[in-house]
């Protein structure tokens, strides 16, 4: 819902997902109008309710519709679903942007992303990464760790079994809330303080799976246990639960990777960006722990 009057410079993709619609939601609540990108109407009905926001229906393998999409903007946040073709719809955007003489994308890539990572996903976030400062563009990249929010796909065996499962044993990882990811893109989305910058957004401390299943347990008020599991039998589950096999394999990966510790570093990024503090998981948890009870 924007006035006429309102000049958009500010376009997201992904406007449908966990973060791209916070995104939005915290844009609206600024005051400043954002063109929200999606392929179809349908799954855009929250978002066309908030102040500020503009519609437009665009596909990331279609070349014309990313031109109208782009048309008159100035900064854009690029974020797609994961999936194997992931890669090459992002590229697809970049070669677009490029072309429409986008000044400034923003890029929701991962932490410790890297062209030689044995996790794909890090591998396409770095190819994607490159592409983009290859093409001239101004860029800004946002690698956060994991999201808090990731751990709601946990709701069932939680509230039901008192349990969670996962393959990280007792490394550490420095979680962080979605809110405080969207709340570093919007900033990054205004202005030329944050051209050419590389954010890795944590929260404030580095957490074991034991630990997370301790706050729940307080914040519950029931004993939740985390389970460790092996390999194998986390893709078997995540597959029964309806992942598509290349995206089960690699959040396999993905764990492989936070069990050799090497998602444990903190920084100060978050706030360095948005003048507060990162949430911390018990924030998470005051806010989402209905979602995990046996009853809701």
């Amino acid at each position: 819902m924007m006035k006429s009057s309102e000049k958009t410079e500010i376009l997201i993709t992904g406007a449908t997902g966990t973060i791209g619609s916070e995104i939005c939601r915290q844009l609206s609540k600024k005051g400043i109008p954002f063109r929200a990108m999606s392929r179809k109407r349908e799954t855009m009905k929250e978002i066309e309710k908030l102040q500020g926001a503009e519609i437009v229906l665009a596909d990331f393998n279609d070349s014309a519709s990313l031109e109208k999409a782009l048309e008159g903007i100035k900064h854009a946040f690029l974020l797609t679903d994961s999936s194997e073709h992931t890669e090459q719809l992002q590229l697809n955007f970049v070669t677009m942007a490029k072309k429409a003489g986008l000044e400034h994308l923003v890029k929701l890539s991962q932490l410790h992303a890297a062209k030689d990572s044995p996790v794909r996903f890090l591998r396409y976030h770095a190819q994607v990464e490159e592409a983009i400062e290859n093409s001239g563009m101004v860029y800004t990249f946002l690698r956060p760790n994991l999201f808090m929010q990731g751990l709601l796909g946990f709701k069932t065996p939680i509230a039901q079994q008192g349990k969670f499962f996962a393959t990280i044993g007792d490394a550490r990882i420095s979680l962080i809330d979605i809110r405080d990811i969207a709340a570093v893109a919007v900033e990054t989305l205004q202005g030329n303080a944050h051209y050419n910058k590389i954010y890795n957004l944590t929260g404030p401390a580095a957490m074991t799976h034991p630990e997370i299943a301790d706050s729940f347990s307080m914040a519950l008020g029931n004993t939740i246990d985390y389970i460790q599991i092996s390999d194998e039998e986390m893709l078997k589950t995540l597959s029964a639960v309806g992942f598509p096999h290349w995206q089960a394999q690699g959040l396999v990966e993905d764990y492989a990777h936070y069990a050799r510790g090497e998602a444990e570093d903190i920084t100060n990024d978050v706030q360095h960006v948005t003048g507060k503090k990162a949430r911390s998981f018990k924030d998470f948890l005051a806010d989402y722990q209905d979602y995990f009870r046996r009853d809701h």
